[in-house]
């Protein structure tokens, strides 16, 4: 099995180009937001759970992912899924799902856009097109950056 290091190292690799790197702290974390946005829009039994249950189930599992490879980062990932989520529930309640919705879905699509552009500048394809687990890196690498910018062991 691949440690998280040997993860971050691999995408490390994909994004030299400053611009594509600052591209990505733009982007991927407004991604993280509108799948779970997305996901919390998709009806639920209501008798059995609440909205949002798809998204706190793919919460669930990212974290599990994570916390397999670094508790560290799977630690610091859980917070910030914690955050994305009350700041989701509190849009759901406030847009309701439709609007909720058509605004992650706006979101997702611009800044998916970001991204390719940002690997145009880096004159390489992005990294989920070799391995769909690289969208579980991208926000793993920001996380381990922005640690690192807060004075946390460096180590994933």
């Amino acid at each position: 099995m691949r440690t998280m290091q040997d993860w971050l190292d691999s995408y490390s690799a994909d994004h030299q180009n400053p611009i594509n790197q600052r591209l990505h702290w733009l982007c991927v974390p407004p991604i993280v937001w509108s799948v779970i946005a997305l996901l919390w829009t998709i009806p639920v039994p209501a008798r059995f759970l609440q909205p949002g249950a798809w998204a706190v189930l793919a919460m669930v599992l990212a974290f599990a992912w994570y916390w397999k490879r670094s508790h560290r980062l799977g630690g610091a990932l859980l917070l910030a899924f914690a955050a994305l989520a009350l700041l989701t529930g509190l849009l759901f309640n406030r847009l309701g799902a439709a609007n909720l919705r058509w605004s992650a879905l706006a979101v997702f699509v611009v800044a998916w856009i970001g991204q390719f552009v940002g690997h145009q500048f880096e004159g390489r394809r992005p990294s989920f097109l070799t391995d769909l687990s690289y969208l579980l890196v991208g926000p793993a690498w920001l996380m381990e950056k922005l640690l690192r910018r807060l004075g946390f062991k460096a180590s994933a």
